[in-house]
């Protein structure tokens, strides 16, 4: 898979949106070489989250590319943590987010790359390998969205509001891990569709305008650094359940905007601090 990306973004950041671009597709191509494969075994993490060598084989070929492309560049990964830097610059790589949905044989999971630089994300790439689907966005440059290869184009999210929008999360237990099953049954109650079509996806979603919310209870800095700027960009909104802007985990909220203020009344109860 390869895409090219137009020339007044292709160059931002010094190269690093399109170096993205290319970060994804080739993490992506691993999964997808592995993907429904029934030889693929399943391991657990010290946290008892599930990881494949799908995970472990994407982020190594992604980190071997950023090596020869930006050495002095930090990284942080899932699977194989952090990696200091002398640049300002922090690449953030979630080789598959939604190892679930992948092991499921679901062909929503995500490869998520991003880039940051003193805690502000600045550019950030959703690919979903197995549709060949994939939105892209630097700050500034505006999200941009292509599928099955073709010319990427610019997108923005709605203008609906929730009681005529799509409700979107990742694994609906995971509000109770925040005593927060009240908050999911009101916002449930009140849009028009909920569906667990969460992780990278999710996002993906808001971006493009197909869904007006997604909520992560719990989250790492590797699932929302690249979903921030996307969403972003297209003209949404992304933060904190205590409405703080931010890239380095703990929950996120992505809406289109118009529907955040209300959303957040609802989660800030049980936001952390």
């Amino acid at each position: 898979m390869h895409l090219e990306l137009p020339e007044s973004i292709g160059s931002s950041l010094d190269g690093r949106l399109a170096k993205a671009v290319e970060l994804a597709y080739a993490g992506g191509q691993v999964t997808l070489d592995l993907f429904q494969q029934p030889s693929v075994q399943v391991e657990r993490k010290g946290d008892d989250s599930p990881v494949t060598i799908a995970d472990k084989s994407a982020e190594k070929k992604i980190r071997e590319m950023l090596a020869e492309s930006f050495p002095d560049d930090a990284i942080l990964g899932e699977e194989f943590g952090e990696q200091s830097g002398t640049s300002k610059y922090q690449w953030i790589v979630d080789p598959i987010d939604g190892t679930k949905s992948f092991i499921s044989g679901v062909p929503l999971y995500s490869t998520l790359v991003g880039v940051v630089s003193d805690k502000e994300c600045l550019a950030g790439v959703i690919l979903i390998p197995a549709l060949n689907e994939i939105v892209f966005a630097a700050k500034g440059c505006g999200t941009w969205h292509s599928k099955a290869g073709s010319a990427p184009k610019r997108v923005k999210v709605s203008d609906r509001s929730l009681e005529d929008g799509l409700f979107v999360v990742s694994q609906v237990d995971t509000f109770e891990e925040r005593n927060a099953q009240q908050a999911y049954r009101d916002l449930e109650k009140q849009a028009y569709v909920t569906r667990s079509w969460g992780d990278g996806y999710g996002y993906l979603l808001i971006a493009t305008g197909r869904a007006e919310l997604m909520i992560d209870p719990i989250a790492n800095a590797w699932d929302l650094a690249a979903v921030q700027i996307v969403v972003e960009e297209a003209g949404g909104k992304f933060t904190s359940w205590n409405g703080e802007p931010h890239v380095f985990g703990g929950d996120g909220v992505g809406s289109n905007g118009k529907i955040h203020a209300d959303v957040l009344a609802k989660l800030q109860p049980f936001g952390n601090g």
